[in-house]
């Protein structure tokens, strides 16, 4: 592929309301900027960085000089750029916990610098959680009112050749190499020794699988909603994927366990209250789940019941 070709096949995919600079290589150039908007629809759209700046736990100790070199890259575009400090407490969980605070503070339709990489690293860590195949589908790549991920379909080796190519420096974060974090020891211990045994590159194989996932996931949530949740009759009736599914999106969008996802054995154990092998079952957090007269109704940890579907 040519300097020209690899330019041309970036300016199709990368464009951004909001370009959120985290791990990895980003770049752009003056004379694509309106091509970016025009081509995502975003012509009238206002284009700006964002670098999330984080705190407190020393998380990253190299993001002040970073985003000095983010808000001069955004002035050769003539682009607005916008640092916002992040408050991150020391503690379990740093990554993910950091992860939901920088998009605290950015718009829900922020444009992120994934790429293929990201997604097929994600998938395999999805795997390896037991996250079915919502965790295949991993992350799409656009979805209507929330992150978009115009150049997901680059690999990193890919945007690393585009800040080449502009004469930018890189942004490498440190983080990318500690193997205190479990993504770090999949891209550089799992990952490459998958390749060596499958003797191909896994990870275009596992990007590959994530949107075909992601679709035959939306097909069973589209038909998990047309099941009332709180009908023990019709969700036994229902084929157990589906009941499963129905049952999952109804605990979570009744604030069971916070909002997050039911486990499996959670969700088994509403499983049995719907078809009547058992009267009740407890959930999670002090939830409960009864049925009566062949109705379901969640029981809030403070005793109060809730039937909402």
């Amino acid at each position: 592929m040519t300097d020209a070709d690899r330019s041309e096949r970036i300016s199709r995919q990368a464009a951004a309301v909001a370009l959120r600079v985290s791990r990895g290589a980003r770049g752009g150039g003056r004379q694509w900027r309106s091509r970016f908007l025009g081509a995502h629809g975003f012509g009238g759209g206002r284009l700006w960085f964002s670098h999330g700046d984080g705190h407190s736990c020393g998380l990253r100790a190299e993001s002040q000089a970073e985003s000095a070199l983010v808000s001069a890259y955004a002035r050769t575009l003539d682009v607005e750029f916008r640092s916002v400090k992040v408050n991150i407490e020391p503690g379990p969980n740093l990554e993910a916990r950091a992860r939901i605070a920088r998009y605290a503070v950015l718009p829900p339709d922020v444009c992120t610098g994934h790429t293929a990489d990201d997604l097929g690293e994600t998938v395999l860590l999805n795997l390896t959680r037991g996250a079915g195949v919502d965790g295949l589908a991993a992350f799409a790549r656009h979805r209507p009112g929330g992150v978009q991920r115009p150049i997901l379909n680059l690999r990193r080796v890919e945007t690393v050749k585009l800040c080449v190519l502009l004469g930018w420096q890189p942004v490498d974060d440190p983080m990318n190499h500690d193997p205190r974090f479990r993504r770090v020891r999949m891209r550089t211990e799992v990952l490459p020794l998958l390749d060596d045994v499958a003797q191909r590159d896994v990870t275009a194989v596992l990007a590959r699988q994530a949107p075909l996932a992601a679709e035959e996931s939306d097909l069973l949530d589209a038909l998990a909603a047309e099941i009332d949740a709180t009908d023990a009759l019709a969700l036994t009736a229902a084929p157990r994927a589906l009941a499963r599914r129905c049952l999952r999106a109804w605990l979570v969008y009744s604030g069971v366990g916070d909002g997050h996802p039911m486990d499996g054995a959670c969700v088994e154990r509403a499983l049995m209250v719907a078809s009547g092998a058992a009267v009740s079952c407890d959930l999670v957090a002090g939830w409960s789940l009864r049925r009566t007269r062949q109705r379901l109704r969640l029981v809030r940890p403070e005793g109060r019941i809730n039937g909402v579907t």
